[in-house]
């Protein structure tokens, strides 16, 4: 991902938007928080720090970087192995199956959270009527 962020704000076409005024957009890494307990609790934070990216950082992640995690620009270090991807491919697996229902279980999560949010509110907004 963040290889193809890096090449969408690069090159002629990018040169003239940006003399333009453009500026990039940033990639947002949300729900960095490890969810498998045998993995290092920044495991996610560790590997994602860039450039232009943000981090959605949940408390408790944040406490555990502060704490133990390791500042250093990762997320294009030399030791990613991406082969591996190419080798999970050819066991058939479907890379492009797997994203797209990574996508649509987060933006459902996104939603949820979303509407949980307003429903908070509407009704801290009645609460505060009466």
């Amino acid at each position: 991902a963040y290889q193809i962020f890096k090449n969408s704000f690069s090159g002629p076409r990018w040169n003239v938007l940006q003399e333009r005024g453009a500026r990039p957009q940033r990639p947002l890494w949300a729900s960095t928080s490890t969810k498998n307990p045998d993995f290092p609790d920044t495991l996610y934070v560790d590997e994602l720090i860039g450039p232009e990216t943000v981090n959605t950082i949940p408390d408790s992640t944040l406490q555990a970087f502060m704490d133990h995690g390791k500042v250093a620009r990762t997320i294009d270090s030399d030791n990613h192995d991406f082969s591996l991807l190419g080798k999970i491919e050819k066991e058939g697996v479907d890379l492009q199956d797997v994203a797209q229902l990574l996508e649509e279980q987060g933006v459902t999560a996104f939603i949820e959270s979303f509407n949980d949010l307003l429903n908070t509110l509407n009704q801290k907004v009645v609460q505060l009527k009466n």
